[in-house]
Order: structure tokens, then C-alpha cells, then sequence
């Protein structure tokens, strides 16, 4: 439809409506809410070599499908109303479009980040009801924008003076001299319509507002929202003398008595302009610090035959390259029959054939992390990312001690003979080394030369016995490392042992003077062979099972360091933001940042840094000769 259709033709504010309601389909189509995003570097990427759905787009916000439906359904009634040829003698037709449109322009102007639209609440309890399609619309309270994280509910009145007056009106009828009609005794219990207290449909509307705000506290603190009433229609001091009554400004004066902030009047077109203009126009960029926290997933794929052995040149030659071989397939049919009762075994020669087909078939996960590794290598990543701390000589990578047990547990159980021989150089499990000793072992056979990165030596954290104690919050700190911090601890707080850190199962070696201080080795040697036992499983937070001691562990570090954390547990990092949110952290103040970006794009130091896993592969690989 033309920008100027508007002018034209019959019934010009209905097609004026009719062509906001087009452009706010639009607009929600390409619609990215302007979320607290966390200063994470999200450098994984799927098989096709896209970028993945946390770099596509931001969070959806929950209604706003609901919102766009609504949009298209009144336009569809607003169409079917112009393509009448006798619509230019018709009366208009009904339309919630001004109320539609105060709705959007409330979504793109309040304080980012904004979480719901059409919201519902209860009166009574902290439990939002969701509202059904279809369902009663008196269900709960409803909130037309939950905007600042939950820190302010915005809710849209289109009023207009004309409707107030006309109530008014109504409650004067009921101001008649009924009394002098019935002076009798029989008078005093006569039911009145007459109005004991300064009341209309505006404020019925907010009462009950005020109240569900009140039961249902901002996420993780006690504090009430703020309220909004955006009164779009409503003129307390209107040109026309006929649209005024003192009781108009009445109504305002009470609303902000209950606390509510009021506002007056429709968004200014130009104004929206000029702000979606420089929500465009702003941007940050994140690099990580020049110190490194390595999580146990990087520790895995540091060592991992992924990252150092010739790339596919194909999916066909990974698939190949991973394809279980004759003696691997015996192996493991002798274990499974080993391990199933006899009955089961003699079973028909359909499901052996299915047993060894299953058993014969190429590693998905493997061929597609091989794949993957073609379109982005580890390494190449580390080095675009680092070679500004690299030239300077500032790199330093760090690990903590729970990381470095549990990589030796898991590489002494199902790496390959190179796998090993890696971790072994990397951890200085075989005593003190020299970073020329230890470059020579851990790059011999990569495809890499020596020192491509240099990763040596690697430092390991202290063994605290209780961590969240132990750890301070970071000074100075990034509003994200404290939240982080703040959770870490409390998640670790919920442990009965206070987040107690686990004995080593291995003798850690470090030249590193604080750490080394901090440990006596002697007293952690091993008393089994980890290859011939399985792998301990690692305890999970009670908090959320999909986090591990030792991840969380990882991230209090990083947080109370402000150090950014390398990691290719995406499951985790989305756990973690979780358990931010959950419990009251999940919001940080961006204003700094925002000031910055302003100014021409802000540098930022991230907190995390996202990569896809590699896992080790050695054993899996189709010319793989245990002996």
C-alpha cells in the first residue's frame, strides 16, 4: 500500500490505521528485541557452516505471535472493509487498530530488555497464568509489555475523553432528588446506584494491576514492579470545552497516587524514527582477555586427534575415516555378549545381523565434528582471536585442578595412544617439564607445527577447600563477571560440602610457584589404574543437573578473575544463563556499555567464548591399531 494511500479515498483515519497495521507486520517480522545480550563469543557453527541460532537471533519474546495475529486479523477486517465498492457511504467499521498500534509502540520503546506482551498475572500469588488462545480474557491481569526484565509492566488505555464523560454522565443521572421522593422511614435500605467513591473504568482497570505487581515481586528480590499506564486517547486539558471535566485530571491524580506512572497521549511517529534509527546504529564488539580460563570440554579437544590429525576432504572420507574396523566390531559384539544374559543372546539371526549392522555403522558425531573442524579449526580460531595478546606476550591460559582430574580420567579411559601422550605433556603429568619438552611432545604428528599457539606452560588454580569462600568477587568487575560470580557461589552454597573441592585422582605437576605451593602432590597419587576401572561419574549441582561441579567450579574462577572462560559446553553456558535469571541475576546494568556504543562501537572484554566440541577420536578411527 502507497505511503500516501492514507489521503486518499474514503474514510482517511481508518486508512491511515490501515497502513500502520502493514508496517507493524513488517516490523515484526525483522523484529530483534534489544536484550542485555551476555559478552559471549559464540564461535560455533553448524555442518552447512552457518552460524548458529544464538548468533541468527536474539530470544523471542513470548506473545509476540500472539500480537502479530491480532495485527493481521484487524487488517484482514480492515481490507475486507475497503474492498466493499460501497465502503465510501458505510459507516466504519469496528477496529482495535489504535489500541494494536499503542501496543507496538510501547514493545519498541520501553527499557530493553523487554519479556512478555499480553502477560498475565495473579492477584493472589507469584505465579504468571498463561493467557490460552481463545480462552477468557479476565483470566488473571493482564500486562500489555513486561519491559526491563520484569521491572516494569506497561499497560495501554485508549480511552477517550468522550468515553469518560459519558460515564460520568451516567453516575450524575443517579444524583436526582430521589430523596425527596421517599422520605419515609423505607428510604434508608432502598438499593442505590449512587456513587460512594470517586470511581470509573480507568481505575477499576489499575487496582487490581497495583495488586498483582505487588504479589508477584521482580525474579530473585522483593522489590514490586513499576507500573506504566500509557492513557493514549485521554486530554485532561482538551481545546474543545465540551471535552473537559475536572474529574479527568481527577483520575490521573489518583492513578499516580497508587504509584502508578502516567502517561499522556500517542507516540510521536518522528520520535520512533529517530529511535529505531539509533538502535540501528549501535553495536559492540567483544574480544576475550589475554589471560584464558580452559574448561574441561577445551582441555578434551585441545588433545583431541580432531584437532591434529590431516582434515577430510569430504564428508564421504570422514564418515570412512570413522567407520568402526573388523577388529573393533569383534571386540565389541565379545563385550556386549559378555554383558547380556544368555537367554537374550540365542536370539534370532534377524537381530545379530541388526547387532553388528548397529555396531558397523560411522560415527555421526564424530564425521560431524571432523566436518566441522574444516569449516573453523580450533586453532585458527585461538590465534584470530588472540594474536593481539600473542604479539604482546600477555597470553596466559589457566585451568583449574577439578578440570585437569577429570580430563586425565576420561583421556586414560577412551583416549587413543597420541591422545594420551598430549594430555600427558600438556598437564605435566609425567613431572616438571620445560616448555621446549613440553611443545616437542604435545605437537609432535599435528598437522600444526611446534608452537603454533603458545599454549605452555599452562597454570593451574589453587585447590581450595571451599571455593565459594575461598574466591572473592572480582575488583574491578563487569556487571556480567559479578552476576556470574554470585550465582556460581550460590549454586555451589547448595551443596551439603559448600562446594567442596574433590581430591585429585592424579598427581598434578605445575611450574607455576603459587599453584604448586598450594598442593602436596604426594598425597594425591593413585591407588588403581583408571584404564582398567570405569570413569567416576561427575557429580551434578543440585541446583541443575546439567551442570557439573567442575564446570561450575571453572566459571567461579573466570568470573572472580573477570578472566574470559574458553569452553565447547554450550549445554552448560545455556544452564548457567539459567540459573542467572532464576535467581535474579539474569540482568545487568548495559548503560556504560550502551554510552560507548554510541560513540561508535564499543570493545568489550567477553566473559565466555563458545566453541563446537571435539571429541577424542583416536580409538574410533577406522585405522586405529590398539596395539
Amino acid at each position: 500500500m502507497p505511503a500516501d494511500a492514507a489521503n486518499e479515498g474514503p474514510h482517511p483515519g481508518l486508512q491511515k490505521m490501515r497502513q500502520k497495521l502493514h508496517n507493524i507486520l513488517g516490523s515484526i517480522s525483522t523484529f530483534r528485541p534489544s536484550v542485555a545480550k551476555p559478552p559471549i563469543i559464540d564461535a560455533s557453527i553448524t555442518i552447512t557452516g552457518e552460524p548458529s541460532d544464538e548468533q541468527q537471533h536474539q530470544d523471542a519474546i513470548h506473545g509476540l505471535r500472539a500480537l502479530r495475529d491480532a495485527v493481521q486479523r484487524d487488517l484482514d477486517n480492515i481490507e475486507k472493509f475497503f474492498a466493499d465498492s460501497r465502503c465510501a457511504s458505510l459507516p466504519m467499521p469496528s477496529t482495535n487498530a489504535p489500541y494494536l498500534i499503542a501496543v507496538w509502540n510501547e514493545v519498541l520503546l520501553a527499557p530493553p530488555p523487554v519479556i512478555g506482551i499480553w502477560s498475565t498475572f495473579s492477584e493472589t500469588g507469584a505465579v504468571a497464568l498463561p493467557r490460552r488462545r481463545g480462552g477468557r480474557k479476565d483470566e488473571g491481569i493482564r500486562v500489555d509489555v513486561v519491559a526491563d526484565g520484569g521491572k516494569r509492566w506497561i499497560r495501554v488505555n485508549t480511552i477517550k475523553n468522550s468515553k469518560l464523560l459519558a460515564e460520568f454522565r451516567e453516575l450524575d443521572s443517579y444524583l436526582t432528588d430521589s430523596d425527596d421522593d421517599f422520605d419515609d422511614e423505607s428510604s434508608n435500605v432502598r438499593p442505590s446506584l449512587r456513587q460512594v467513591e470517586f470511581d470509573n473504568s480507568v481505575l477499576r482497570m489499575a487496582r487490581p494491576i497495583v495488586a498483582a505487581a505487588k504479589a508477584n515481586p521482580i525474579t530473585g528480590t522483593s522489590d514490586t514492579p513499576t507500573i506504566t499506564m500509557q492513557l493514549t486517547r485521554l486530554d485532561p486539558n482538551p481545546v474543545e470545552k465540551k471535552e473537559y471535566d475536572s474529574r479527568i485530571s481527577r483520575t490521573t491524580e489518583e492513578l499516580k497516587a497508587m504509584g502508578i506512572d502516567v502517561q499522556l497521549g500517542e507516540r510521536d511517529d518522528a520520535f520512533l524514527s529517530r529511535q529505531k534509527g539509533a538502535e540501528q546504529t549501535s553495536h559492540r564488539r567483544l574480544h576475550p582477555t589475554s589471560r584464558i580460563n580452559l574448561d574441561l570440554s577445551i582441555l578434551i579437544a585441545l588433545v583431541s586427534d580432531l584437532t591434529h590429525s590431516p582434515l577430510p576432504r569430504s564428508i564421504q572420507e570422514a564418515e570412512s575415516r570413522f567407520t568402526p574396523s573388523a577388529s573393533y566390531i569383534e571386540w565389541k559384539k565379545s563385550r556386549l555378549a559378555a554383558q547380556t544374559p544368555k537367554s537374550e543372546v540365542e536370539g534370532s539371526n534377524e537381530q545379530q545381523f541388526a547387532l553388528v549392522d548397529h555396531i558397523a555403522k560411522p560415527s555421526r558425531a564424530l564425521s560431524t565434528q571432523a566436518m566441522q573442524e574444516t569449516m573453523r579449526t580450533l586453532w585458527e580460531e585461538m590465534l584470530e582471536r588472540l594474536t593481539p595478546a600473542i604479539s604482546d606476550g600477555t597470553v596466559d591460559f589457566w585451568t583449574t585442578p577439578e578440570a585437569v582430574d577429570r580430563c586425565m580420567q576420561i583421556v586414560g579411559k577412551i583416549g587413543g595412544p597420541n591422545e594420551k601422550r598430549r594430555a600427558r605433556a600438556m598437564l605435566l603429568m609425567d613431572g616438571p617439564l620445560t616448555v621446549e619438552e613440553q611443545e616437542e611432545i604435545f605437537w609432535r604428528g599435528s598437522r600444526y607445527k611446534k608452537g603454533y599457539i603458545p599454549l605452555f606452560p599452562i597454570h593451574i588454580f589453587p585447590l581450595a577447600s571451599r571455593l565459594q569462600e575461598v574466591i572473592e568477587p572480582p575488583k574491578p568487575s563487569s556487571p556480567f563477571s559479578t552476576a556470574l560470580f554470585h550465582t556460581c557461589r550460590g549454586i555451589l552454597s547448595q551443596e551439603t560440602d559448600g562446594g567442596l573441592s574433590t581430591v585429585p585422582s592424579f598427581p598434578i605437576s605445575t611450574p607455576d610457584t603459587h599453584s604448586s605451593q598450594a598442593r602436596d602432590d604426594s598425597q594425591h597419587t593413585p591407588s588403581h589404574d583408571l584404564e582398567d576401572g570405569e570413569i567416576p561419574r561427575a557429580p551434578v549441582m543440585k541446583a541443575n543437573h546439567r551442570l557439573t561441579a567442575h564446570t561450575v567450579q571453572t566459571m567461579l574462577w573466570g568470573a572472580s578473575k573477570g578472566w574470559t572462560i574458553l569452553t565447547a559446553n554450550k549445554t552448560s553456558v545455556k544452564a548457567i544463563l539459567k540459573e542467572m535469571k532464576a535467581s535474579g541475576n539474569g540482568l545487568w546494568d548495559r548503560e556504560e556499555r550502551e554510552e560507548t556504543d554510541c560513540q561508535g562501537g564499543g570493545v568489550e572484554d567477553a566473559a565466555l567464548w563458545v566453541v563446537e566440541p571435539r571429541s577424542l577420536a583416536e580409538g574410533m578411527r577406522s585405522d586405529f591399531n590398539e596395539s
